[in-house]
């Protein structure tokens, strides 16, 4: 599976749009907005968010066939999008060209992660010696990040703190969790965007004072 995304043209999908006076005006739109997220403007990060957040859910759900795991993959994009905004040149090509690449990157790192664990949980059938080395070492990793991550959680506002621990702890996708709390998914969107860049914010602050 991976091996066949890998051969797709990257480029596929941005190819799909001419070169229009409109399409010009867009492209300037967006490269303000990506330099304006670089100096760490949330409102362009929002509505850099809000212009491509369902074109990019359509490329990971043509790469993972998941949408937990699409729209999880997704949130990982746009923090990357925050925290690499100043690396984007416009000279070397469009901001929608560079996020259709991240998220591409992103899906087939995914990709390639579910297929390594599909892969030792069959092998953990025969080799259950190494297999159990291999889970205390993960079980390890994994501990001391949970408990940073979710130190940081307690820091941020109930309703922030409710949908990201819903997404990332109980593997819910922003439709379900709009369901469960029985809110529009208008607002379980915006509260994730919020709660992950003020997250992002705690977790940065954290690792610099450590």
């Amino acid at each position: 599976m991976v091996k066949e995304i890998l051969l797709e043209e990257p480029s596929r999908l941005t190819k799909a749009t001419s070169v229009t006076p409109e399409r010009k005006h867009d492209d300037q739109v967006d490269i303000e907005l990506v330099h304006a997220v670089a100096r760490g403007e949330e409102p362009a990060f929002i509505s850099l968010y809000d212009r491509y957040s369902s074109i990019l859910l359509g490329l990971l759900l043509r790469i993972l066939h998941s949408r937990p795991e699409s729209e999880d993959v997704l949130q990982e994009v746009f923090l990357q999008v925050w925290q690499q905004a100043r690396s984007f040149d416009a000279a070397r090509g469009r901001p929608f060209t560079w996020l259709v690449t991240l998220a591409r990157s992103r899906a087939i790192d995914r990709l390639r992660l579910l297929e390594s664990r599909n892969r030792t949980a069959l092998r953990s059938t025969q080799e259950v010696p190494e297999s159990i080395q291999v889970g205390v070492d993960e079980v390890a990793i994994r501990s001391e990040q949970s408990e940073l991550v979710r130190g940081a959680l307690d820091e941020l506002p109930e309703e922030q703190r409710r949908t990201l621990v819903l997404a990332y702890l109980e593997g819910l996708s922003q439709s379900e969790i709009a369901t469960r709390l029985g809110q529009p998914l208008g607002t379980v969107k915006t509260r994730t965007r919020a709660g992950l860049l003020k997250l992002h914010g705690i977790l940065r602050e954290r690792v610099k004072g450590g």
